[in-house]
C-alpha cells in the first residue's frame, strides 16, 4: 500500500444487496461482487479497502434506500458521495445494464470527477420533511377522494344546485342525500367515509406541523416566506422542507435550476432554441411553486390575510415581498397580453418567484443572525 494512494469504491445499493467495485488511483477497475447489506459487511469492506490505500472514497446513486449507507460511512470518517442518477453520463449505444457494470461506471466517473452530488439532509431535517410529505400526500389523497365522489354522483345524474366547494352547506347536503338502491347507497357512504378520513388526517398532521415548526431551525425562513403573496403556511413549509438550507445555493439561478424551472435548450452555431422547462429538479417543490404563482394573476394587493402574516417581520422583508407582487403581477399581465397560454405565463412567474424566495430566505438568515 502506498501512503498517497486513493481507493475509489462504488456501491450499487439495493434493498437486498450491495454490489461493489473499486480502483486504486488510475489502475484498472476491479469487481468485488455482492458484499451484503449489513453494517458488519460494510465494516469488512472498509477494512479491505483501507489495506489498499491511505484514502478511501465511496460513492453510490441516490435511490429508494435513502442515506443510511452515507451516514454510516461518513460516521466512520470516510469520504462518501451520493450522486444524482439523472446526471450520470450514459452512452446512447450502451444497451446492457447490470449491477456490476453500474458499479464499474460509477468508479470511473468518481475518479474523473464527473458526478453531481445531491444534498444529504441531517436526520432532524429529514424527519421533518417526512412529516411534511405525509401532509402533502394526505391532501392529494383528499383531492382524489373528492374527485371520485364527484364522478360517482355524475354517473348517477345527481347534481348539487349550489357551488360544490365542500363548504358546510355542500357537506350538509351530502350527509342528507340517500340513494334508492341499497348497493349504491353503501358505495356512496364509503366515498363519504373516505373523504372524512382524509380530512381528519390532514387536520391531524397539520396540527402536528404547526406545533413542531416553531422549534425547527428553519422556522425564521418559513415565517419570512409567508410575506409573499400565495405563499401561505403549507407552501412555505413544503418548500423549505424540500429545499433545506437555501444558503447552499450561491445565486437565485442555481435554485431555479435545482427546481427544474429553467428552460431547456438545444442550440447550435448561431441558432439558439429554447424549449419547455427541464423538470429535472424536485417535483414536490416545483408543484408548490406553481400553486403559489396562481395568486399573481390578480392586481397587486396586500389583503388582510397577508397583513396578518407580515406582523413581526422586518420591514426589509415585507418591502421585498411587495416588490415581488409588483413585478410578478406585471409579468403575468405582460405575458398574457402577448398571447401566451396561462400555464406558460404561470411557469414564468413561478421561476421568478423562486428568485424572490431565495432572496427573502437569505435576508431572513441575515436578520436572524443579527438578533
Amino acid at each position: 500500500m502506498r501512503n498517497d494512494s486513493t481507493v475509489f469504491v462504488a456501491l450499487d445499493v439495493h434493498q437486498k444487496s450491495i454490489v461493489a467495485a473499486y480502483a486504486v488511483d488510475a489502475g484498472a477497475v476491479e469487481d468485488l461482487g455482492q458484499i451484503g447489506i449489513l453494517q458488519r459487511d460494510l465494516d469488512r469492506l472498509c477494512k479491505r479497502m483501507q489495506a489498499k490505500g491511505a484514502q478511501v472514497r465511496f460513492v453510490y446513486e441516490a435511490g429508494p434506500c435513502g442515506y443510511a449507507v452515507y451516514r454510516y460511512l461518513t460516521g466512520k470518517g470516510f469520504d462518501c458521495t451520493v450522486c444524482a442518477p439523472s446526471l450520470i453520463a450514459r452512452k446512447p449505444g450502451d444497451r446492457v445494464k447490470t449491477d456490476q457494470r453500474d458499479a464499474r461506471k460509477l468508479v470511473q466517473a468518481l475518479r474523473m470527477g464527473d458526478l453531481s452530488a445531491v444534498h444529504v439532509p441531517d436526520v432532524t431535517d429529514e424527519a421533518f420533511r417526512d412529516l411534511v410529505r405525509v401532509w402533502s400526500a394526505a391532501r392529494m389523497d383528499l383531492a382524489k377522494a373528492k374527485q371520485r365522489l364527484k364522478s360517482f354522483l355524475l354517473v348517477h345524474d345527481v347534481r348539487y344546485a349550489g357551488t360544490a366547494n365542500w363548504g358546510p352547506a355542500h357537506r350538509h347536503w351530502l350527509s342528507r342525500f340517500v340513494f334508492k338502491e341499497m348497493n349504491s347507497r353503501f358505495a356512496f357512504q364509503e366515498h363519504l367515509h373516505s373523504i372524512e378520513d382524509r380530512l381528519a388526517q390532514c387536520e391531524r398532521v397539520e396540527a402536528l406541523l404547526r406545533e413542531a415548526a416553531p422549534h425547527w431551525r428553519f422556522y425564521p425562513a418559513i415565517r419570512a416566506l409567508q410575506a409573499l403573496r400565495g405563499v401561505q403556511f403549507k407552501v412555505a413549509i413544503g418548500l423549505i422542507a424540500e429545499i433545506g438550507e437555501i444558503s447552499r445555493f450561491a445565486s437565485a439561478p442555481q435554485l431555479m435550476a435545482w427546481l427544474g424551472m429553467t428552460p431547456s435548450e438545444h442550440s447550435s452555431g448561431e441558432r439558439r432554441r429554447q424549449g419547455a422547462i427541464t423538470k429535472c429538479g424536485n417535483a414536490n417543490a416545483r408543484r408548490l411553486l406553481i400553486e403559489a404563482a396562481w395568486a399573481y394573476r390578480h392586481p397587486p394587493k396586500v389583503s388582510p390575510t397577508i397583513q396578518q402574516r407580515h406582523e413581526g417581520l422586518p420591514t426589509v422583508i415585507t418591502d421585498r415581498a411587495w416588490d415581488a407582487q409588483l413585478r410578478l403581477c406585471k409579468r403575468f399581465r405582460k405575458l398574457s397580453a402577448r398571447g401566451k397560454p396561462h400555464n406558460v405565463a404561470l411557469v414564468a412567474v413561478a421561476r421568478e418567484l423562486a428568485g424572490f424566495i431565495w432572496d427573502i430566505a437569505r435576508m431572513s438568515a441575515a436578520t436572524s443572525n443579527t438578533h
